[in-house]
C-alpha cells in the first residue's frame, strides 16, 4: 500500500506542478504582445519603403523622359548647325568666285 500511496502522491504533485506552470502565462502573453508590436512596426516600415520606392521609380521615369527630350532637342540643334554650316560654306564659295571674277576683270 505504501508504494501505491507514494505513486498517487507523486502523480498528484506532478499534476500540481503542470497546472501551476499553465497558470503562469503572463510572461508568454507579454512576449506575444511584443512580437505583435514589432510586426505592426515592420508592416508600417515596409509600407513606407514601398511608397518611397514607388516615388523613386516615378522620379526616375520623369528624369528619363526629360533626358530623352533634351537629347531630341540636342539632335535638332546639331542638325540645324550642320545645315547652317553647309549654307555658310556655300555662301563663302560664292563670295570667293565673285571676288575671283572681279579681280580677273
Amino acid at each position: 500500500m505504501t508504494l501505491t500511496t507514494t505513486l498517487k502522491v507523486a502523480a498528484a504533485a506532478a499534476c500540481l506542478v503542470a497546472f501551476s506552470g499553465c497558470n503562469n502565462l503572463k510572461p508568454l502573453q507579454a512576449d506575444i504582445d511584443g512580437i505583435k508590436s514589432q510586426i505592426s512596426k515592420l508592416t508600417g516600415d515596409t509600407a513606407k519603403a514601398q511608397s518611397d520606392a514607388t516615388a523613386a521609380s516615378s522620379a526616375a521615369a520623369s528624369a528619363s523622359s526629360a533626358a530623352s527630350s533634351a537629347q531630341s532637342t540636342a539632335n535638332q540643334a546639331l542638325s540645324a548647325s550642320q545645315s547652317n554650316q553647309t549654307a555658310i560654306e556655300a555662301i563663302n564659295e560664292k563670295i570667293d568666285r565673285m571676288f575671283k571674277k572681279s579681280v580677273s576683270k
